[in-house]
């Protein structure tokens, strides 16, 4: 008996595997309704498509690219009915094929699948194109054709004389403030959403240190010795540091009064200002600062401790202004980044300067702070910036009690293994089920959490969570679009970005995040129309005018960042 199971083992194996049963030729159309990674998947992990029918469907191939064979075959399961999708779905599990390679999926019904790689690194090209994006973004620069490629472009925003709105508390005078990028499909920059991007950027980078060498990037910096990475994200620091006031505080935004139209930035040419102070801004800025001084110590100490010390200005100013909430003047109608709850900055900000300077004084205050690790759709840069503080507390054990680790070890796991049990059950293998405004940065800080908490222990379900959401934003969901521009086979061509828009080149900037779904529509008073009767994860549309499901944003690429690099130094 036992040799007749072995034999009928072998039997099912080459079935699997070593059918080589040629496919129809591929006639260069996909079909949009299997839905994958587009980019591709390591040899080791889950490898899923989502395949939307109405009818019955039972088998998938995944043919060999270039020869046309058949070396997997496998049954559909299901059907589904995802509500979130609105669809019904079946699932082809292909994750037992781990040969490298160009593969396709094929459904007789169906037709081809969009391309996928299955290889090591096979992310790298999508995680050095994320940073990439940035130099894309930057203010006060030319971007050069041997750097910028076709999308080469003048400088714009020299930012040299900024006048002082009298929000800012100044009634005269103007401030020097270059360099920095644009914040998001407009051209002015924000010093809360600065700080909290730079804060998961540089968590990457003390976690898994020169996981971008000198020269990867291809940027005016490259072969200076130091990290493209580090170049890119000290052209940030070195603005935000410009925006600190002579008594510590930080001056919250530099801005027009309203949005430029879609034009290049050498053409956005109105009158920019320096616009409010609060204790939001400043506590973003002292929590980054912090980590930013830890992070070019080993580089240069000098520059290092000019961020420190400004951290702790900032810090010190919070303390006795620990309520000033930043709103728009009635003059100022650009995005506000407002804030009502401050515990979160304060608690990023005491927990990095602690881990910085390792100075009782914070502890002790942090000791005192809520710590809540419950994770909603939506939090972003309101509240998140607390799980960063969990993550570097974390990640220096022998700083804090035992008492304290401990309790942050608990909670993050236990916040851990009720998202990651969500994404084996959630329509499509992701964690969110409330797509709100940036629902795939949501998809990405979700697995941010996860990510920590493989670090902590290395569950393969924390992996596998970690790795679906790469796939979510890379193509698995339920448009079909890989959300990355540049990346995939159906990108956003029409994302919310002036450049993109203006620049006379039919594709986007590469490397940017659309938002993705945002079930609440507000752009749909602008005259943005969706598909009639959407469901929350289809209330998407590739159109430059829908700025709230397709621009870009900073704290949309930052965890997008991390997630591509965790990935690529964890699928080793």
């Amino acid at each position: 008996m036992s040799r007749l199971i072995g034999v009928y083992g072998i039997l099912v194996l080459l079935f699997t595997f070593g059918c080589k049963e040629e496919a129809p030729p591929n006639d260069g159309t996909f079909s949009n309704q299997i839905r994958l990674n587009q980019i591709g998947y390591y040899p080791d992990a889950p490898k899923k498509a989502v395949v939307v029918t109405e009818s019955e469907i039972s088998n998938f191939r995944i043919i060999e690219s270039n020869s046309g064979e058949t070396v997997f075959s496998g049954e559909i399961s299901g059907p589904f009915i995802w509500e979130l999708a609105g669809e019904q779905v079946g699932i082809a599990d292909f994750s037992e094929l781990t040969n490298e390679g160009s593969y396709q999926v094929y459904i007789e019904e169906l037709g081809y699948s969009f391309p996928f790689e299955i290889k090591d690194h096979v992310l790298l090209p999508v995680f050095h194109g994320s940073i990439k994006a940035l130099y894309y973004q930057r203010a006060g620069m030319a971007l050069e054709g041997k750097y910028a490629s076709k999308w080469k472009r003048a400088m714009g925003h020299p930012d040299d004389s900024v006048i002082f709105h009298p929000s800012s508390g100044k009634k005269t005078g103007f401030l020097k403030s270059p360099k920095g990028w644009y914040d998001a499909g407009d051209y002015n920059k924000y010093v809360v959403n600065a700080s909290f991007p730079l804060g998961q950027y540089f968590l990457l980078e003390e976690q898994y240190p020169k996981c971008v060498a000198d020269g990867n990037l291809n940027i005016p910096e490259s072969g200076n010795d130091i990290s493209d990475y580090l170049d890119e994200l000290k052209y940030e620091m070195d603005w935000v540091l410009t925006m600190q006031d002579e008594d510590g505080g930080l001056f919250h935004k530099l801005t027009t009064k309203n949005f430029e139209g879609m034009v290049m930035p050498h053409e956005a040419t109105n009158q920019r200002y320096i616009v409010g102070k609060g204790t939001a801004a400043s506590l973003d800025f002292a929590g980054a600062a912090a980590q930013a001084a830890r992070v070019f110590m080993p580089y240069d100490s000098i520059y290092a401790k000019r961020c420190l010390q400004a951290a702790k200005k900032a810090y010190s100013w919070s303390v006795e202004n620990p309520e000033v909430e930043f709103v728009n003047p009635e003059d100022i109608t650009t995005g506000q980044y407002g804030d009502t709850d401050f515990d979160d900055e304060f608690f990023w900000a005491r927990t990095q300067l602690y881990v910085t300077t390792s100075d009782t004084t914070y502890l002790d205050k942090l000791n005192k702070d809520r710590i809540d690790f419950t994770y909603s759709p939506g939090d972003g840069w309101t509240k998140f910036m607390r799980f960063m503080g969990i993550f570097s507390l974390l990640e220096n054990k022998s700083l804090i009690p035992d008492e304290l680790y401990n309790l942050l070890r608990e909670g993050l796991l236990n916040t851990a293994d009720d998202l990651a049990a969500k994404s084996k059950t959630n329509d499509y293998f992701q964690c969110v089920d409330d797509f709100q405004w940036g629902s795939n940065s949501d998809v990405l800080n979700t697995a941010m959490v996860i990510a920590q908490a493989y670090r902590l222990e290395n569950k393969p379900e924390y992996l596998a969570a970690v790795r679906q959401a790469a796939d979510y934003v890379l193509g698995t969901n339920a448009v079909g679009y890989s959300f990355v521009t540049g990346f995939g086979d159906n990108p956003p061509m029409f994302i919310h970005h002036r450049q993109s828009a203006a620049d006379g080149i039919v594709d986007p900037v590469p490397g940017l995040l659309s938002g993705g779904p945002n079930y609440d529509r507000q752009d749909m008073s602008d005259g943005v129309i969706y598909p009639e009767n959407v469901a929350p994860m289809k209330s998407w549309t590739d159109h430059e005018d829908s700025y709230a499901s397709n621009e870009i944003c900073l704290n949309w690429n930052s965890p997008l960042t991390y997630i591509l690099g965790f990935l690529e130094q964890e699928s080793k």
